[in-house]
């Protein structure tokens, strides 16, 4: 029983040293550690990022072409395996859009996973991809056919990066899997193109990420229809 109690000891010892939980709430009325990653390779104007009643509202309209996202993204190459997760209601539509959650993020690679129209003949589909940010040139590494995210109601969008493996999982489904990520570290990233739509409990746990925040309300329970102080990003 004493190796045990030891053995676990040890254990989650050894988990603690290295696995954190990082949440962003909004709560703080602060994005300085934020910064905007375009996806592709072609310039796009900038976002609108606005806490509202302790969550993020964002606005991506695409002028140029349809599907283009911006991402807001965060973190270095100390964080390794973790999961991401985060959720989104979408409040209006500009014309064929999608949502983005994206891992392993540094200066020459990330993996981004989308959900909405990045194809207008193939209609709404599930992707993942990897390659430079911003680039036009992605290596696809799964897609399927999957329904756009519904207007004014809440959904969650999750991706687990652990050593060559990913897992995409919308509303606490797995939609798409793989076993063939050439990358193992990495900052994480949230975003949209052709939508307005509000952000919440950016939640990433995992291997070198920092221990930050703490969960707000859930968000069925925060007021779209109430504005309270904003604050440009």
């Amino acid at each position: 029983m004493k190796l045990i109690i030891v053995g676990l000891s040890i254990l989650l010892f050894t988990f603690s040293v290295w696995a954190g939980t990082f949440v962003e709430n909004f709560d703080e009325q602060n994005l300085k550690d934020w910064q905007e990653l375009r996806v592709f390779d072609v310039k796009i104007a900038p976002g609108s990022w606005k806490i509202i009643d302790g969550t993020l509202e964002a606005t991506v309209m695409d002028k140029i072409g349809p599907r283009l996202p911006l991402l807001l993204t965060i973190g270095d190459d100390t964080w390794k395996n973790y999961e991401i997760q985060f959720d989104v209601m979408p409040l209006e539509e500009h014309g064929p859009g999608l949502f983005v959650i994206a891992a392993r993020i540094t200066e020459d690679w990330g993996l981004v996973c989308m959900n909405g129209v990045l194809s207008l003949e193939h209609g709404s589909n599930a992707s993942c991809f990897g390659g430079k940010l911003p680039s036009n040139i992605l290596k696809t590494f799964g897609e399927t056919k999957y329904p756009p995210l519904k207007l004014k109601e809440w959904s969650t969008l999750k991706l687990l990066v652990d050593k060559a493996n990913m897992i995409f999982s919308i509303n606490g489904k797995k939609v798409l899997e793989s076993p063939l990520l050439p990358h193992f570290e990495g900052g994480v990233g949230f975003g949209l193109a052709n939508y307005t739509a509000r952000f919440d409990n950016i939640t990433v746990i995992g291997e070198g990420v920092p221990d930050k925040g703490k969960l707000s309300v859930m968000p069925q329970a925060k007021l779209v229809t109430t504005w309270g102080l904003l604050k440009n990003f």
